[in-house]
């Protein structure tokens, strides 16, 4: 590297005399696994030297490893040292997920000359987008211990679940039995400033001019950032052949996108399995080969539609047909766990009483997940827990017809708390005739950063506040039979931090207050969920 730092590569090379284009992944995990023998042999054997590289202070190389912060630096000489190596052909491409895919991002704002085009897979975002509270996660924690280190730490040694409990939030990491630096440095910066810009790549997408095959799954815990990305770039890329090189594949698969064809219990058939590395050879064979394949000509998005189990193409995200559906939240003022009275209706109540619960953030309502980093959340069945009388829930009538949605969903809530500052959740639901209902995606909002991260606002106790909730996106058909459901809640446990409704410190609280929450559904406040639906054809 420019500071003299030295990083190990394994290099896969053709077995035969030439100049080949090289594909780079670099990576947090180790590049001697035996997943990347297999794609170096795969690649070399079809004309392509590809080079696995751990990054600075992981696996074989020396340096510190600091999560993100010398990524584009040692992105970019890594890419212009393949370029100069006497097998290389000059052309270079990136390829890899999670980690492996945001370090293309902050590579490519390096604008290293040789680097031609990317494959990034499930790309995590910039900070506070899906962990939008002002800490980077709980489960962040896991995926630090794992990281920790040269090797791969063992997060099945961990009592996780005690972890989790603890508070403060800064000491969290005494109770993994490890000092992290990273954790307690992160939970120093509450607000997006500075320290978080040097790694932010989102708001910069005018600075890149590369063709990008973006591919994420509907139960990615990071989808959010993948339709972002392609949207951001077919806008505002550097140019015009930057905007129209960009492609979006989204399937029904969580963090690990291919290898399965079912999430928990929920079975999407064979045709949802991907064959990956077939998906990056013909991307990297049309742009560092040249090859006339299809690429270019095919629509930009492809789909899976859940529920009906089959892909769509379709010319843009969202796609055109979509359109904005506001189904309105409404009960008798009972709304209580799914053995309420709570309703998604057509049209606002004209005057309807609220709903209301307590908050405990000594006994938060929970996300189901396992507790590891690995893959948050599922296509989970959440009917038992919402027997519980903290979560109010909202369905519709049994269908007369399918129901296709399609896009990006939203939650209007119109609200007030007793707290300073609490979060307010929601969830969209599929419910089957056969009881299971199903999690589609879900957001949160955190009261005090209610109007975004430049600064914190607490809220007016018993004053009423309308939230916007981003629940991220996803593609269903609710079958005929089916019933769409919304469920509201003050938290998210573990996938956020509880909020304990004080008001203080986020890192240092360690003082819980019970929250007394009211929801307001009537003509002046008409609390929704925004729905991109897509008319049925007869």
């Amino acid at each position: 590297m420019r500071d003299g730092t030295q990083l190990a590569a394994d290099v896969y090379r053709p077995a035969a005399p030439g100049r080949f284009p090289a594909i780079l992944l670099r990576t947090p995990y180790l590049k001697n696994g035996d997943n990347a023998l297999a794609l170096g042999r795969y690649f070399a054997q079809r004309g392509y030297a590809l080079v696995w590289q751990d990054v600075r202070g992981r696996g074989d190389s020396d340096g510190a490893f600091v999560p993100y912060r010398n990524e584009g630096r040692d992105g970019y000489d890594t890419i212009e040292w393949c370029a100069a190596q006497p097998w290389s052909d000059g052309n270079v491409g990136t390829m890899g997920g999670s980690y492996l895919g945001r370090i293309q991002w902050l590579a490519a704002l390096q604008h290293p000359p040789h680097l031609r085009a990317m494959f990034i897979a499930v790309c995590p975002s910039d900070p506070f987008v899906e962990m939008p509270c002002g800490t980077h996660g709980l489960q962040h924690l896991c995926w630090l211990h794992m990281t920790s280190g040269r090797t791969m730490q063992n997060t099945g040694a961990v009592n996780w679940d005690a972890v989790y409990e603890h508070l403060p939030l800064l000491t969290m990491d005494e109770q993994v039995g490890r000092a992290m630096p990273q954790w307690r440095e992160e939970l120093g910066h509450e607000l997006r400033d500075e320290f978080w810009e040097a790694i932010c790549y989102q708001n910069k997408f005018d600075q890149i001019d590369l063709p990008i095959l973006h591919i994420s799954g509907w139960y990615d815990d990071e989808q959010i950032g993948t339709p972002l990305n392609f949207a951001g770039m077919v806008a505002h890329g550097a140019t015009p052949a930057a905007r129209a090189s960009q492609r979006l594949l989204m399937g029904p698969w969580g963090h690990r996108i291919a290898g399965v064809t079912s999430m928990g219990e929920v079975d999407f058939g064979p045709q949802s399995l991907l064959n990956l590395e077939g998906t990056q050879l013909r991307w990297f064979d049309h742009w560092l080969k040249g090859m006339d394949n299809g690429v270019a000509e095919e629509q930009p998005v492809r789909l899976f539609l859940m529920g009906a189990n089959e892909w769509h193409d379709e010319a843009a995200w969202p796609p055109a047909a979509a359109q904005e559906t506001r189904l309105y939240l409404s009960s008798g003022g009972s709304a209580n766990s799914r053995f309420g009275d709570g309703a998604l209706v057509a049209a606002p109540p004209d005057a309807a009483a609220p709903d209301r619960y307590r908050y405990d953030p000594a006994r938060p309502f929970p996300f189901l997940t396992e507790p590891t980093s690995s893959q948050i959340g599922g296509a989970d069945d959440y009917a038992a827990v919402q027997r519980r009388d903290d979560v109010l829930v909202y369905v519709t009538p049994p269908l007369d017809a399918d129901v296709e949605v399609v896009g990006p969903i939203s939650v209007e809530l119109y609200a007030a708390s007793s707290a300073p500052d609490t979060d307010f959740m929601a969830m969209l639901l599929d419910v089957h005739p056969s009881g299971f209902v199903q999690r589609l995606c879900d957001g949160m909002v955190r009261a005090r950063y209610r109007d975004g991260f430049a600064s914190a606002s607490p809220i007016v106790p018993g004053e009423v506040y309308r939230y916007t909730i981003d629940c991220w996106n996803t593609a269903q058909l609710f079958r005929q039979g089916h019933r769409i459901a919304v469920q509201i809640t003050s938290s998210a446990f573990p996938k956020y931090d509880r909020n304990l409704n004080t008001g203080e410190s986020l890192a240092t609280g360690t003082r819980m207050a019970v929250a007394e929450q009211t929801i307001f559904h009537d003509a002046a406040h008409p609390s929704c969920v925004v729905l991109p639906i897509i008319p049925q054809q007869a």
